[in-house]
């Protein structure tokens, strides 16, 4: 994900949050309707949540220190994980309040009865907008996959915690209308209260499958598997590695990737010609994924049999474990 593109969405989503939550507080004072204040407290909370996505993505930036020695990338993945947890308590848990405090004490919309529904059309208007910009700024990078696995492996956390925040408005909006109109329509206050307890179930849905995918994110994550299998390739180009030994990959970051690899090489006549064929492999994996930017590569003497030796001890050493399927002792 492009670091542009995904400001573009937030900003976007900032701007008609803020403008959603003041017309619907203003409707919530006018009509006393618990769906315009659950409403106005989730827009309080994505308006919140996107200022912090904009805060994780400029303090991402920061140059490594000696103590974070490759950097802060990882603090996006800590703000959208924040984020989560605001979007679970602000606004999911606040709705579910309302509407148990709705539902034992419901009252009808007494005036103004134009007010919400109005302003939750013109919400609706002005959420579809920022969510089609999360659209346009996701399909440049998602590439052929679906949705689903898009917010699943994006590794840039900022365009799936926008798509869902404005996908679960969108939703939450439509309840919200439903529920107000019904109960203009029937005079009954328990529709208000239904509908707000279904905007509650809602977020709190968006908010676990974010924590979720944004935990993974943080406790750490490798490459896809075509991605390995790119720089596999990158390696084994060139004459200088006979095979990988083994290798292992590590985001620190949306936008750097570790490869850490111990490679196969052969007997070069000195030091300064396995340098040289160490770094025309690096150039090699950097020039097939411009994301793995740091790059540790372990030269050392493949040997078929020593190879096998190692197997053969590891296989003595689970046999050894064990005695009839018993663990030993």
């Amino acid at each position: 994900m492009s670091a542009g593109g995904g400001t573009k969405a937030i900003v976007a989503a900032l701007l008609a949050n803020v403008g959603i939550a003041v017309t619907k507080f203003i409707a919530f004072l006018l009509t006393g309707s618990s769906s315009m204040l659950a409403e106005s407290i989730h827009s309080v909370a994505d308006s919140g949540n996107q200022g912090l996505l904009l805060l994780g993505g400029r303090r991402a930036k920061r140059q490594a220190t000696p103590q974070h020695p490759f950097g802060y990338g990882r603090e996006r993945y800590v703000y959208a994980f924040i984020v989560s947890i605001v979007l679970f308590s602000v606004g999911g848990l606040f709705a579910l309040y309302e509407a148990y405090h709705k539902w034992h004490d419901p009252h009808p919309i007494d005036s103004w009865h134009w007010v919400p529904v109005t302003v939750l059309v013109a919400a609706i208007i002005m959420e579809t907008f920022s969510f089609r910009t999360a659209i346009v700024e996701s399909n440049h990078v998602r590439g052929k996959a679906t949705w689903v696995q898009f917010v699943r492996r994006a590794k840039a956390p900022e365009l799936p915690v926008v798509l869902l925040e404005d996908l679960g408005a969108l939703v939450g909006l439509v309840l919200a209308l439903i529920g107000v109109s019904m109960t203009l329509i029937t005079g009954n206050g328990l529709w208000d209260a239904a509908g707000t307890a279904a905007i509650g179930v809602l977020l709190v849905a968006i908010a676990v499958i974010l924590a979720i995918e944004t935990k993974s994110l943080l406790l750490g994550e490798g490459a896809e598997a075509d991605d390995v299998a790119r720089i596999e390739q990158a390696i084994a180009d060139g004459p200088e590695v006979e095979r990988i030994i083994h290798m292992k990959t590590l985001y620190l970051g949306p936008e750097e990737l570790l490869v850490a690899a111990k490679i196969g090489v052969p007997a070069y006549e000195s030091a300064d010609r396995l340098a040289e064929g160490i770094n025309a492999v690096e150039a090699r994996i950097r020039a097939a994924l411009p994301v793995a930017r740091v790059i540790y590569l372990e030269p050392d003497i493949y040997s078929v049999a020593k190879a096998q030796a190692a197997a053969a001890r590891t296989a003595g050493t689970a046999a050894a474990g064990t005695d009839d399927g018993q663990p030993g002792h």
